[in-house]
Protein backbone atom coordinates (compact mmCIF):
# COMPACT_ATOMS: atom_id res chain seq x y z
CA UNK A 1 0.00 0.00 0.00
CA UNK A 2 0.94 3.70 -1.15
CA UNK A 3 -0.43 6.58 1.36
CA UNK A 4 -1.27 9.48 0.03
CA UNK A 5 1.19 12.41 1.00
CA UNK A 6 -1.51 15.22 1.05
CA UNK A 7 -4.36 12.89 2.71
CA UNK A 8 -3.73 10.02 4.04
CA UNK A 9 -5.35 7.66 2.01
CA UNK A 10 -4.60 3.86 1.39
CA UNK A 11 -4.03 3.44 -2.46
CA UNK A 12 -2.71 0.49 -4.70
CA UNK A 13 0.59 0.08 -5.28
CA UNK A 14 0.69 0.83 -8.56
CA UNK A 15 -1.50 3.81 -8.42
CA UNK A 16 -0.11 7.09 -9.81
CA UNK A 17 -2.47 9.53 -8.28
CA UNK A 18 -4.74 9.24 -4.91
CA UNK A 19 -8.22 7.58 -5.24
CA UNK A 20 -9.67 10.21 -2.84
CA UNK A 21 -7.63 13.81 -3.55
CA UNK A 22 -6.20 12.99 -7.46
CA UNK A 23 -2.90 14.14 -6.10
CA UNK A 24 0.22 12.56 -7.67
CA UNK A 25 1.78 9.71 -5.26
CA UNK A 26 5.02 9.85 -7.34
CA UNK A 27 7.32 11.96 -4.83
CA UNK A 28 8.97 12.79 -7.74
CA UNK A 29 6.13 14.24 -9.49
CA UNK A 30 4.66 15.96 -6.12
CA UNK A 31 8.34 17.74 -5.70
CA UNK A 32 8.37 19.04 -9.25
CA UNK A 33 4.93 20.12 -8.64
CA UNK A 34 5.75 22.09 -5.67
CA UNK A 35 9.21 23.45 -7.37
CA UNK A 36 6.85 25.06 -10.25
CA UNK A 37 4.57 27.02 -7.37
CA UNK A 38 7.25 28.42 -5.90
CA UNK A 39 8.82 29.72 -9.00
CA UNK A 40 5.70 31.31 -9.72
CA UNK A 41 6.01 33.05 -6.44
CA UNK A 42 8.81 36.04 -5.43
CA UNK A 43 8.60 38.24 -3.12
CA UNK A 44 6.26 36.16 -1.10
CA UNK A 45 3.29 36.88 -3.95
CA UNK A 46 2.50 35.00 -6.60
CA UNK A 47 3.48 36.43 -10.06
CA UNK A 48 5.72 38.54 -7.60
CA UNK A 49 8.60 38.74 -10.29
CA UNK A 50 6.13 39.61 -13.12
CA UNK A 51 5.11 42.64 -10.81
CA UNK A 52 8.73 43.76 -10.19
CA UNK A 53 8.77 43.91 -13.52
CA UNK A 54 5.88 45.82 -13.89
CA UNK A 55 7.16 48.28 -11.31
CA UNK A 56 10.46 48.58 -12.19
CA UNK A 57 9.36 49.50 -16.15
CA UNK A 58 7.17 52.03 -15.07
CA UNK A 59 9.69 53.69 -12.95
CA UNK A 60 11.73 53.42 -16.53
CA UNK A 61 8.91 54.64 -18.54
CA UNK A 62 8.24 57.96 -16.32
CA UNK A 63 12.67 58.49 -15.81
CA UNK A 64 12.39 58.32 -19.76
CA UNK A 65 9.29 60.82 -20.10
CA UNK A 66 11.00 62.71 -17.14
CA UNK A 67 14.33 63.19 -19.27
CA UNK A 68 12.19 64.20 -22.90
CA UNK A 69 10.50 67.20 -20.71
CA UNK A 70 13.84 68.62 -19.67
CA UNK A 71 16.33 68.20 -22.86
CA UNK A 72 16.66 70.16 -25.89
CA UNK A 73 15.54 68.80 -28.86
CA UNK A 74 18.59 67.15 -30.08
CA UNK A 75 19.07 64.65 -26.90
CA UNK A 76 15.65 63.23 -27.18
CA UNK A 77 17.30 60.06 -28.82
CA UNK A 78 18.21 58.37 -25.32
CA UNK A 79 15.01 59.60 -23.73
CA UNK A 80 13.61 57.66 -26.30
CA UNK A 81 15.61 54.92 -26.06
CA UNK A 82 14.70 55.02 -22.09
CA UNK A 83 10.68 54.83 -22.77
CA UNK A 84 11.08 51.80 -25.27
CA UNK A 85 12.86 49.96 -23.05
CA UNK A 86 10.60 50.66 -19.64
CA UNK A 87 7.72 50.01 -22.43
CA UNK A 88 9.38 46.56 -23.02
CA UNK A 89 9.46 46.21 -19.94
CA UNK A 90 6.03 46.82 -18.99
CA UNK A 91 4.70 44.71 -21.81
CA UNK A 92 6.74 41.07 -20.41
CA UNK A 93 5.22 41.71 -17.08
CA UNK A 94 2.04 42.03 -18.23
CA UNK A 95 2.17 38.92 -20.85
CA UNK A 96 3.66 36.63 -18.35
CA UNK A 97 1.33 37.40 -16.17
CA UNK A 98 -1.53 36.92 -17.77
CA UNK A 99 0.37 33.49 -19.53
CA UNK A 100 -0.12 32.18 -16.19
CA UNK A 101 -3.50 32.25 -15.49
Amino acid sequence: MVYCTKCGTKNEEDATLCVKCKEPLNVYQTVRRERRQKENECFGLPNGGAIAGLVIGLIIVLWGVTSVLDMDFGSYLWALIIIIFGTLMVAGALYTMNRRR
